[in-house]
């Protein structure tokens, strides 16, 4: 088992890092009070080739797996909304790379993201007012009428939902065969019957838009049901005659080895605290000496340090093992976002007690951080559905 990181790998870091410091934070404070989509970074970001399809064939030709997790930390060191805003789209090409045809993949991805002139970002829309994790309860239906698909319902809570030009929307087929009678349709922004819901107005992560999208009668060509209509009929048969195809659904697939990458985005909001509440404990002094020398104050920069690099190496082995085809037969992939995104609450949370009054109030952007880290312990699966997957795999379910 290698733990360092290759010249190549560093350099990666490196350019991440540098856009992060200077084309992120500098503007991270106005998107999260203006909650404006960062429109503007993202172009900088194609421009510089970091946003780009490139970037992902580089990841998924690394057999380390970790290309994105380098990437995504520090994008998420600088600013945890900005960051999402650009890797967002990561989820429905993921989907589309997973499920798709190579004539989709080919048709769709370069939409998804769009060009350096002119970048677009895309959602992936799963999750809805009666169903959060629960993924096999999902009320969005999708019936086919000759050559087209109609779907009707409504997603809430999406990354993206209200700035994609392309959504992945998971809708029921077949509400008798739970998840197996699902599928994930490719939908565009200029879809007749689809419009967009209310944009949320949230604690953290500001920057990224997070809204509705809404079905009434939308229609779309057949041929936009990701893996084609042979495929997925051949499933239903499967699934009508009693098969067991001993798979979780194509939801919680593209959720579970995305996991790490969720992981390692708290990971970068947890090392923002602990480097800031670290340089502020080495300049402040009470009673005659840095605080940092006080052993209260000392035990906790100590326990973040540690558990951020705990949580860190959690998230490497998940993505090793995604990017190696490795199973996780005991969740790994949960464990890494479980770990990470506590670890990241609790990081941030304790950046502001050393910061004591300071760290509450907005010229210090330990309260950013500690509002942005809160999202992880619930989206993308919440801790406790984390645990509960950790757990049946114990359990030998």
């Amino acid at each position: 088992m290698e733990f360092g990181l290759t010249e190549e790998q560093r350099e990666l870091q490196k350019w991440a890092h540098d856009f992060a410091e200077k084309e992120i934070r500098p503007v991270a404070p106005h998107y999260d009070e203006t909650e404006e989509f960062p429109w503007e970074v993202l172009k900088k970001a194609a421009e510089v080739g970091l946003y780009s399809i490139d970037v992902y064939m580089q990841a998924a030709q690394d057999p380390s797996g970790l290309t994105l997790p380098l990437i995504t930390e520090e994008l998420f060191w600088g600013c945890a909304g900005i960051g999402l805003a650009l890797t967002g789209t990561g989820l429905p090409l993921m989907a589309l790379w997973n499920m798709g045809t190579p004539d989709q993949l080919a048709t769709w991805a370069p939409r998804m993201m769009g060009t350096p002139e002119a970048p677009q970002v895309a959602a992936f829309a799963v999750t809805e007012p009666q169903s959060g994790s629960d993924v096999s309860s999902l009320r969005t239906r999708a019936r086919r009428e000759g050559d087209e698909w109609v779907l009707n319902g409504r997603k809430i809570f999406i990354t993206n939902g209200g700035v994609a030009d392309v959504s992945v929307i998971v809708a029921t087929v077949d509400p008798e065969l739970g998840h197996r009678g699902q599928a994930s349709f490719i939908v565009t922004k200029d879809t007749p019957g689809f419009s967009r819901g209310k944009k949320e107005k949230k604690l953290g992560i500001r920057a990224s838009d997070t809204s509705e999208l809404l079905f009434d009668d939308a229609r779309i060509p057949v041929d936009q049901i990701l893996g084609g209509v042979e495929k997925f009929e051949a499933k239903l048969e499967r699934a009508r005659s009693g098969q067991s195809s001993g798979r979780a659904s194509a939801a919680l697939r593209t959720f579970e080895v995305t996991r790490p990458l969720v992981g390692i985005s708290a990971v970068g909001i947890a090392r923002a605290a602990l480097e800031f509440a670290v340089q502020y404990a080495k300049q402040r002094t009470q009673f005659g000496k840095r605080i940092i020398e006080h052993e209260s104050v000392g035990n906790i920069l100590a326990d973040m340090a540690t558990e951020i690099d705990a949580a860190r190496l959690l998230c490497y082995r998940a993505s090793w093992m995604a990017a190696a085809g490795a199973p996780y037969e005991h969740a790994e992939g949960s464990m890494s976002k479980l770990k990470a995104s506590e670890v990241a609450v609790r990081a941030t949370e304790r950046a502001i007690q050393v910061l004591g009054g300071y760290g509450y109030i907005r010229d210090f952007p330990v309260e950013k951080w500690y509002r942005d880290a809160k999202i992880y312990t619930i989206f993308e699966g919440t801790s406790e559905i984390q645990r509960l997957v950790i757990a049946r795999t114990l359990a030998g379910d």
